[in-house]
């Protein structure tokens, strides 16, 4: 009996076109699990989806990310991938070919993320022109985020860190959620009317849904109509909300949201002392040059001796002279202002001058400050200090 011999080449060509036969294969569409994912060097993409009870090889090539691929895929995600399934020849494996990847239900979500981003776009929203510079010595800084979490405790830590005598103001905002947006406009409003030097506006990272409210219409168009100018913190390094294409400026983070808006303290007080040293060089040196060409010319009209330009010169020496003094002076005066202004500033915002005011420091039984009544309870002991000595007192009701 004769058989049929074929080669691993011709099995394999001949299931290829089974495959891009099949119509069903040639475009379909399943959802899973990622795992295994891998970002070669060359663009390409390479992951295996799987559900409970199998798993399928994928690919995507490079040159499908750009419009297939909105997202950074990573292990754990669940997705739906639409493409084809075909075979590798050479190892007789067949794997999904993918022409576009979405998150598992959440693609509407970035269809309406990319519809508003392309209006907002074309309105001119995003355009650089409209974009207002951060100050460069910020000393009162708003911020619009969840009075609990990561992100605020960030941002003052590396605030204070930066500047310790710099003001933060709060606006406890709903940062997830229906009633989240609105909330989040109401904070920049409120922050904004206040003449802040610069407003932060974010929270920390999530998943689209978690993070959708800064992708609302009415907190784009808060952002954009604000006067002060408003760093934008949302999520992560790797997430975009529309709140950071309007925004002045977008952070990766929270902490570098803070880096951005604070300068630090240290390093402007040591630019004062060479910007002092330098205009003190600057005044000897003058003084210096306009002796030595008093002297010069007095040598020369020593040697002249017309009794008529001795005179004239002399008298236009010592009008030259009177407005060097004048000029060096009014620069002196402007600098030593200026320095009065600073340090009046600096010390308007010491604990010393809050204390004088009226205000007192409270300490509990450890000697923690006490910021807050959530650190309280009846019946403890408090201890505050005054501008003239310290009292102790005891708790005996609590209204929040």
């Amino acid at each position: 009996m004769n058989k049929n011999v074929y080669s691993v080449s011709e099995v394999n060509t001949y299931i290829e076109r089974m495959f891009k036969d099949d119509f069903m294969l040639g475009n379909l569409s399943l959802t899973g699990e990622v795992s295994n994912c891998k970002y070669n060097h060359t663009g390409h993409i390479y992951f295996t989806l799987k559900d409970e009870n199998s798993a399928i090889s994928c690919a995507m090539w490079a040159s499908k990310r750009y419009k297939g691929l909105k997202f950074q895929m990573k292990d754990g995600d669940k997705v739906v991938v639409t493409g084809s399934v075909g075979i590798y020849t050479k190892t007789g494996s067949y794997q999904v070919y993918a022409n576009e990847i979405e998150l598992a239900g959440v693609g509407d979500l970035y269809q309406r993320f990319e519809a508003l981003k392309l209006e907002l776009e074309e309105k001119g929203m995003f355009d650089p022109m409209y974009k207002k510079p951060l100050p460069t010595h910020a000393m009162k800084i708003g911020v619009v985020t969840a009075s609990t979490g990561a992100a605020v405790h960030d941002i003052i830590r590396v605030s204070k860190t930066r500047n310790p005598y710099v003001q933060i103001i709060l606006y406890p905002a709903q940062v997830q959620g229906e009633a989240a947006a609105p909330s989040i406009v109401e904070g920049i409003q409120q922050l904004d009317a206040m003449g802040l030097d610069v407003i932060i506006v974010g929270r920390g990272g999530g998943s689209i849904e978690d993070l959708w409210a800064f992708n609302e219409e009415i907190v784009a168009r808060a952002i954009f109509n604000a006067l002060t100018p408003i760093i934008s913190a949302v999520g992560h390094e790797t997430d975009f909300t529309i709140a950071d294409f309007v925004a002045d400026r977008r952070a990766a983070t929270p902490s570098q949201a803070a880096e951005y808006a604070n300068f630090v303290f240290d390093d402007f007080i040591n630019q004062l002392d060479r910007y002092s040293d330098k205009l003190n060089r600057a005044f000897d040196y003058k003084l210096d040059y306009v002796s030595e060409r008093i002297n010069n010319l007095r040598l020369r009209l020593q040697l002249l001796r017309p009794e008529n330009k001795i005179k004239a010169n002399e008298e236009r020496l010592a009008q030259l002279t009177i407005r060097l003094k004048n000029l060096m002076q009014a620069k002196i005066d402007r600098y030593e202002n200026r320095l009065i202004s600073i340090s009046g500033r600096l010390d308007g915002l010491s604990p010393a001058k809050k204390l004088a005011s009226g205000f007192g420091y409270m300490t509990d039984a450890t000697g923690s400050p006490v910021d807050t009544i959530k650190q309280i309870k009846i019946g403890d002991d408090i201890t505050v200090r005054m501008k003239d000595g310290t009292f102790v007192s005891q708790i005996t009701d609590i209204l929040e």
